[in-house]
């Protein structure tokens, strides 16, 4: 692929991946302020960017094997575990900005979870075999992302244990 087309691809593949959340935030938005029907229309118009950012990342060769799939994700997770997040969160700090210095400390904290799962994942599928995973749960408040049994209150944000969701 061209590099400006590679670009253009790239600059797709994040405008619809971000259309595909903002979308799914406004459904849920609507839903909790009584509109259904609206709530309905942005969950329609969320899948529809979620294909479109899917076929963008296969046809920029971003879709490998599992394997390749699992070094990529850490590999993520880990430059927003040692360079990103830390950035981000002093930068907040020093502009005295509470909420986003929050959103970002919570999202460090569920990306250094992450991180070890995909690693060990990473080494199951090398040995040739799938993960082996307890129930995985999810903060529906912060994002913090655990295996077991969800606590009584998430260890990040304080959430009840009714905010997490169970995989």
């Amino acid at each position: 692929m061209r590099d400006m087309t590679r670009a253009n691809m790239q600059a797709a593949f994040a405008g619809e991946s971000q259309a595909h959340l903002r979308y799914s935030v406004f459904a849920d938005k609507a839903e909790r302020e009584g509109l259904p029907n609206t709530a309905r229309l942005f969950r329609a118009a969320s899948l529809s960017e979620q294909i479109h950012a899917s076929n963008h990342l296969r046809a920029l060769g971003g879709v490998g094997s599992s394997a390749q799939n699992l070094e990529t994700a850490q590999g993520g997770e880990d430059f927003e575990i040692a360079e990103m997040y830390p950035a981000y969160v002093e930068v907040a700090k020093n502009q005295e900005e509470a909420a986003a210095r929050r959103s970002m400390e919570h999202a460090l904290a569920a990306e250094k979870v992450h991180s070890q799962l995909y690693g060990r994942s990473r080494e199951a599928v090398a040995a040739g075999k799938d993960v082996e995973l307890e129930t995985v749960y999810v903060c529906e408040h912060c994002g913090f992302t655990m295996e077991g049994e969800a606590p009584d209150r998430c260890p990040v944000c304080g959430a009840s244990h009714t905010r997490f969701r169970k995989f």
